[in-house]
């Protein structure tokens, strides 16, 4: 049966299509997370385990910038003081199942942004569906960009600090496994899903909920709430929380130029609606 135009379709028609949208999303991660699975002991070596290693490379960056400044610093430590433990009989199993669903998620983005976007580019101006392929890729190098700083930025820095902060020697550090892969997971997804904030306010703003006014009028407030989820997604040390916030207020920035761009866009269309209708 041929689609329905967008203007014909009821309610109804359009939660089949979205159901019909996110039917594929969720093969299309269940797929991934099944390969994934298949190389699960790869990923953990490679990718969940390797920021325990000191040889890690932001670890050595760290390291190497504290002598240039004189400083002692853990990061320079040889090996760090944690072990990871399982206490519960399906603990490993769970932890293989829930990583292989998180890198089903992370390496299937680009196909959930497209499914999602076949599914909103209807309601859009055909001006505005040229750009679908700008979209899908700057949404998903946003958030790619945004789960690597996760991994690279925020993993090392909060396992380093967590793992060597003490209140006592006669406490050791043996860490569950899935308390370790959730604060590895957290960091990813958050840092990648925050780095989206340019793509939300352009769409935000298409809409007419936000305005390049708004978003200047409230860049004070907004520096109020990015430190605060920095503090959130960071260890409590002030350092860490300034080399997060540090891209997030750029990405800020950016997303007022992109408002603007938006607004002076839908002005030049009004512009040249009006003109037509004179004619």
């Amino acid at each position: 049966m041929a689609k329905k135009d967008i203007n014909e379709m009821s309610f109804l028609d359009h939660l089949e299509d979205l159901r019909w949208h996110l039917i594929r999303i969720c093969l299309a991660v269940i797929i991934v997370a099944t390969l994934a699975f298949i190389f699960s002991r790869f990923i953990f070596e490679a990718i969940i385990f390797a920021p325990l290693d000191m040889t890690f490379p932001t670890y050595n960056l760290l390291c190497q910038t504290a002598k240039l400044f004189g400083m002692d610093t853990s990061f320079c430590a040889k090996e760090m003081p944690m072990i990871l433990q399982n206490r519960t009989m399906a603990g490993q199993f769970s932890a293989d199942i829930w990583t292989a669903v998180l890198a089903g998620f992370i390496i299937s983005f680009p196909y959930i942004i497209y499914q999602l976007w076949k599914f909103i580019s209807p309601g859009l101006h055909s001006s505005e569906r040229k750009y679908s392929r700008g979209f899908i890729t700057i949404s998903s190098m946003l958030f790619f960009i945004g789960a690597l700083f996760g991994y690279y930025i925020v993993t090392p820095l909060s396992l380093n600090f967590l793992a060597n902060y003490s209140i006592s020697a006669r406490v050791d550090n043996q860490i569950d496994i899935s308390s370790y892969i959730t604060l590895v997971s957290k960091a990813v997804l958050v840092a990648g899903l925050t780095f989206e904030l340019p793509i939300i306010i352009y769409f935000l703003t298409k809409v007419g909920l936000v305005t390049p006014e708004i978003l200047r009028k409230y860049r004070k407030y907004a520096l109020v709430v990015v430190l605060i989820l920095s503090a959130i997604i960071t260890p409590p040390d002030v350092v860490s929380q300034i080399i997060v916030a540090i891209p997030i207020l750029i990405l800020y920035q950016v997303s007022i130029y992109i408002s603007k761009l938006v607004v002076k866009s839908q002005l030049k269309q009004e512009r040249k609606l009006k003109n037509k209708l004179k004619l």
